[in-house]
């Protein structure tokens, strides 16, 4: 996409977004979360705030660090080079005439809430999570870029494989994993993989450590690459040698679970009822107080977004929004599986972002 093309996405973002606002009470709103400021802007820095009205421009401030890229990526924006940013707009929403600000309430920790409150001369309204409503929804070009960072995980995968023998520490396996992804494009890692090994399988979230790898393990791969800001999620559970029986059941019945969520992540599904279809399988086996976390999660600009996908959550699904689905089951003491893909939800069924092999490899 064109600089001009970016430009024109990022107005008619926040555009919606004033949308929002003009229902909300408030007069404008203060956008304060970096990556909500890049989504609305494509400025990525570490120091932005928006101010976007209900009528009218938009306003950005940043400091003298990001004022050149500023004016590269929205030549379009007024922009006030400050380093209090945030306060800088405050100010500003009180001299345009404005009666009432809404904040990012998600987006301030209280002491920085006292300061604007300081700075405002008139009321400060929270307004919940207008953005990352918006964010929920991505268009073609987003689904894009996540299907490159997917890609690069895939491959990096692939050409990691080889590496995934007894002998080999967890650590020297993630290690290689983020380095092959680096290597095939990638401009970071979408977050600290995960190499868990025979027993620490168990633990959903294990740190990759000094555990070598032997004969008679399951080990689960679980990693993302970053492209253009956008994260890629996937997991995959390999052997190590021949599995014993009671393994390659327990993988047979997540990949079932797993296929069974996807089938059901369609337009207008319930989030807890996609992620029934694979609990109440995995609870049917035996194993549903084995499965201890939610179905997945939304993708985007951060790895973890709406919607979020579990027994307990609520909304339902729409097209075009990109979800992981990553059942697992976790015995302890002996090890566990967890099979992930990054889809997209399409009208037609799941268009499949992460496509590489989910048979059992044996290595």
């Amino acid at each position: 996409m064109g600089e001009s093309q970016m430009q024109e996405t990022h107005g008619a973002r926040r555009r919606r977004l004033a949308g929002l606002v003009a229902g909300s009470g408030a007069d404008a709103i203060l956008v304060t979360r970096l990556v909500n400021v890049r989504y609305l802007t494509g400025l990525d820095s570490s120091n932005a705030a928006l101010l976007v009205p209900a009528e009218g421009p938009a306003v950005l401030a940043t400091d003298g660090r990001y004022a050149g890229m500023a004016a590269e990526v929205c030549p379009d924006l007024e922009t006030l080079v400050e380093r209090r940013a945030a306060e800088a707009l405050t100010t500003r929403a009180a001299a345009d005439g404005h009666r009432a600000l809404g904040f990012e309430p998600h987006g301030l920790t209280v002491e920085r809430h006292a300061a604007l409150g300081e700075a405002a001369a008139i009321p400060l309204r929270p307004l919940g999570h207008p953005v990352e409503e918006l964010r929920r929804v991505k268009d073609e070009a987003e689904i894009g870029l996540l299907r490159e960072a997917c890609s690069i995980t895939g491959r990096a995968f692939e050409a990691v494989l080889p590496q995934i023998r007894a002998g080999v520490t967890e650590r020297a396996v993630a290690i290689a994993l983020e380095r092959a992804m680096v290597d095939l494009g990638a401009e970071g890692v979408a977050f600290e993989s995960i190499v868990a090994s025979g027993p620490n399988g168990a633990v959903p979230h294990h740190h990759p450590g000094g555990r070598e790898l032997q004969r008679g393990d399951l080990v689960t791969l679980d990693f993302g690459a970053r492209y253009g800001g956008y994260h890629a999620d996937m997991t995959r559970t390999v052997a190590v040698g021949e599995p014993a029986g009671w393994q390659r059941d327990l993988y047979d019945l997540v990949l079932r679970a797993q296929l069974a969520a996807i089938a059901a992540a369609r337009p207008g599904a319930g989030t807890k009822d996609v992620d029934a279809a694979a609990r109440d399988l995995i609870a049917d086996a035996g194993h549903g107080e084995a499965f201890t976390h939610g179905l997945g999660h939304g993708v985007g600009l951060e790895i973890h977004e709406a919607p979020l996908m579990g027994y307990d959550k609520t909304g339902k699904l729409m097209d075009r929004v990109p979800i992981t689905a990553e059942p697992g089951v976790y015995l302890a003491g002996r090890g566990g599986v967890r099979i992930e893909d990054t889809l997209v939800v399409r009208p037609g069924g799941p268009e499949l972002l992460t496509t590489t092999t989910k048979d059992l490899l044996v290595l």
